[in-house]
């Protein structure tokens, strides 16, 4: 009976063996950006196939673009209930209630480009434990951090430098930077990003526009605002958080999640040169729409620093975060302003 009962049990194995070692998990994504920019592609052709080749294809990702699961505005909420998400791009600009200490970002009108920016953020998340613990609060992981082109600013008429602005209607999404249109002498507004802010330009509404340059060329705003300025100096600070839902990722194999730190880091060593070396074609097809593009000189962007006055714009944060009980806003924005003074140091 021994000798029959081993014989049965190894073949049992061997049939179960195959399924074990083929078994995948697939992880759905949402991206409120359609497939086609350099961040999305970058993650669609780097990113992704790095976490399946790391994973030896036991990660799969299941990928749905252009808001087809979820808005940007709901994505953080999205992918931590887990029920048409697993994964997905946050912009904490959209969840300012749950990720105040993330709005610091935005809070600097001049800052590093390509590999630079990238260490920036690396060096932030690593070193300041106050941002991780926000995310863990909200109910996902972060497993990598996207970032975008510089700020530009697309204008209805000629502007010498940035001087022009004054009195004149201009739109951002941020609060920071439309305390800095303010602070320029510019009347700043506010409205959702898409149709209305065409209509607004039709209507004579809007005079401008400041925003990441690829998003101003996506919506075809050179068609109706022409006169743009820009550098890469001009920080966006408009990081893409790619995360995970925690339990989804808790849930994980701890080999499953070393390969998805190992793509990481290989996504992170070619990302800022993708970065820098898709900006000047960027504005070659701004300039082929019709736009006189204008790159703005190191003086400017340094004038333009000058009179934001983000100093008194980050004080003011920080004191109305204390109201709110947000004890760490303080703390966490100085290790944040030293990070940033020590990647702008010359090389």
């Amino acid at each position: 009976m021994e000798l029959i009962r081993k014989p049965l049990v190894l073949a049992l194995a061997l049939l179960l063996l195959p399924a074990a070692v083929s078994a995948t998990t697939t992880l759905r994504y949402t991206d409120h950006e359609p497939l086609g920019a350099m961040r999305t592609r970058f993650i669609h052709n780097v990113f992704f196939p790095a976490i399946e080749k790391e994973s030896q294809g036991r990660l799969k990702i299941e990928e749905h673009w252009g808001g087809e699961l979820s808005t940007g505005y709901d994505a953080l909420r999205t992918v931590r209930e887990g029920k048409t998400a697993d994964i997905g791009i946050v912009v904490p600009e959209y969840a300012a209630k749950e990720l105040p200490l993330h709005q610091i970002f935005k809070s600097f009108p001049v800052g590093p480009s390509g590999d630079k920016q990238i260490a920036f953020f690396r060096r932030v998340f690593t070193e300041i434990p106050a941002f991780p613990a926000e995310l863990e609060k909200a109910g996902v992981v972060n497993i990598f951090s996207a970032t975008g082109y510089p700020v530009a600013f697309f204008s209805t008429h000629p502007l010498k430098n940035l001087e022009d602005i004054k009195g004149t209607t201009w739109r951002s999404a941020s609060f920071w930077h439309q305390d800095f249109l303010r602070n320029a002498g510019a009347l700043p507004v506010t409205m959702p990003w898409g149709p209305q802010t065409v209509e607004a330009f039709k209507t004579g509404t809007l005079d401008g526009i400041m925003v990441n340059v690829d998003s101003g060329y996506d919506l075809k705003i050179q068609k109706m605002a022409p006169e743009v300025l820009v550098s890469k100096e001009l920080w966006l600070g408009h990081v893409y958080l790619l995360v995970m839902n925690q339990k989804v990722w808790n849930g994980l194999a701890e080999e499953d999640k070393a390969a998805i730190s190992r793509a990481a880091e290989i996504a992170y060593k070619t990302a800022g040169t993708v970065m820098d070396s898709s900006f000047e074609p960027q504005l070659d097809a701004l300039r082929k729409d019709g736009a006189n593009v204008r790159v703005l000189r190191h003086s400017e962007v340094a004038h333009w620093q000058q009179v934001t006055r983000y100093q008194d714009a980050q004080a003011q944060w920080v004191k109305q975060q204390e109201a709110l009980d947000n004890k760490g806003a303080g703390p966490v924005m100085e290790k944040v302003s030293a990070i940033m003074a020590d990647a702008m140091k010359p090389d």
